[in-house]
C-alpha cells in the first residue's frame, strides 16, 4: 500500500507527494472528491504517473468554508490560520471574524498579517479597522511583503499554516518570498475596482526552509459558515464566552431581548458593536442556508 501527501488540490485531481519525493497525480473514485491539501492519503496501484486515492488518514482538523449549496474544503491537518489583510486594495473586517470563527472551531491557533506596509500613510487606518482584533488578543504582524517577509518565518516554524484572504493582498507574493521556487503567480491590483484580481486558482503545499509547511489557498471573497450551528458561532467569538448564559432569555439572539448580556457588553465597551453585527450577519447566511 502506498502513502502520500496532497500537496496541491485542482478539483478533480490532486498532486500527490510520496516519502521519497516523488510526485505524481492522484485521481478520487465516485463523483465526489472529499480530500483536500494537506491530507495524507492511501494509494492504489501506480499506473505511470497515476494512481487512484483509496482514502484519507485520520485528520487533525478541517478547515472548509460552506453556503446552502455547496462545501469547499481548504485545508486539512493545519495548524494555524493565517489572515492576510493589506493597506491597499481595502479589506473585509467581516471576513476576518469568519476566519477566526472556522479557525476556532476546528482547534487552530490564528495570526493575522498586515501586508503593503511601506504605503505609509493607509497604516494608521489599517490599524484601526484591525483594533478590535487586536483587543481579542490575535497576534498582529505588520510588514511589507516586497520589502521582507523574513518576521514571518519564525510564526510559520514548526507549524502547518494556512494563508487565507481575499484577492489582492498578497498572500502570493508572501509565498514567493518565503519560498522563492515556487515561483506564484503575482498580478497588479484592480484599483478601478478596489480588488484584487484572482492569482492563485488552486491550494498548494510547500515545505519551509526553517521547518514546517505552508498552504497556500485561492483568494476568498467570502467565507461561508452554513455548515456550524449557532452556539458554534456563539463560541466562534472569544469575547462572548465569558457572558454566554447570563442572558435573561435562554434563547436569546442578542439583538433586542431585554437582559441580554451580550448587548450589555457592547454598551459597556466589552464587545466591540462591529463584532456584534459580523455575528448577526454569520447567524442570518446560516440560517437562510438551511431554510432551503
Amino acid at each position: 500500500m502506498t502513502e502520500g501527501l496532497i500537496t496541491a488540490a485542482f478539483g478533480r485531481h490532486y498532486e500527490v507527494t510520496l516519502a521519497d519525493g516523488t510526485r505524481l497525480r492522484g485521481l478520487p473514485r465516485g463523483k465526489k472528491s472529499l480530500y483536500a491539501c494537506g491530507d495524507r492519503i492511501r494509494l492504489g496501484a501506480l499506473h505511470g504517473e497515476e494512481a487512484a486515492i483509496l482514502a484519507h488518514a485520520p485528520r487533525t482538523s478541517l478547515l472548509y468554508r460552506s453556503d446552502g449549496w455547496k462545501q469547499k474544503l481548504i485545508a486539512a491537518n493545519a495548524t494555524q490560520i493565517v489572515i492576510v489583510v493589506a493597506v491597499e486594495p481595502s479589506f473585509s473586517d467581516e471576513l476576518i471574524s469568519r476566519a477566526l470563527v472556522a479557525a476556532r472551531h476546528q482547534g487552530l491557533g490564528a495570526l493575522i498579517v498586515l501586508n503593503k506596509c511601506d504605503l505609509a500613510e493607509g497604516v494608521p487606518a489599517a490599524r484601526e479597522r484591525l483594533a478590535p482584533f487586536r483587543r481579542l488578543e490575535v497576534p498582529l504582524l505588520e510588514l511589507s511583503a516586497r520589502q521582507d517577509a523574513s518576521p514571518l518565518l519564525p510564526w510559520l516554524s514548526g507549524h502547518t499554516s494556512v494563508l487565507v484572504g481575499q484577492s489582492g493582498m498578497g498572500k502570493s507574493t508572501l509565498v514567493n518570498a518565503l519560498v522563492p521556487e515556487a515561483c506564484a503567480a503575482t498580478r497588479e491590483i484592480s484599483t478601478a475596482l478596489d480588488a484584487g484580481k484572482h492569482t492563485t486558482t488552486h491550494a498548494r503545499m510547500y515545505a519551509l526552509p526553517g521547518g514546517g509547511w505552508l498552504i497556500d489557498s485561492p483568494g476568498l471573497q467570502a467565507f461561508g459558515l452554513a455548515h456550524l450551528k449557532r452556539g458554534e458561532i456563539e463560541l466562534g467569538f472569544a469575547e462572548f464566552v465569558p457572558h454566554l448564559g447570563a442572558c435573561r432569555f435562554r434563547d436569546c439572539r442578542h439583538e433586542h431581548e431585554p437582559g441580554c448580556a451580550i448587548q450589555a457588553a457592547v454598551a459597556a465597551g466589552q464587545i466591540d458593536r462591529r463584532r456584534l453585527d459580523h455575528f448577526h450577519a454569520i447567524v442570518g447566511e446560516m440560517e437562510a442556508a438551511r431554510a432551503f
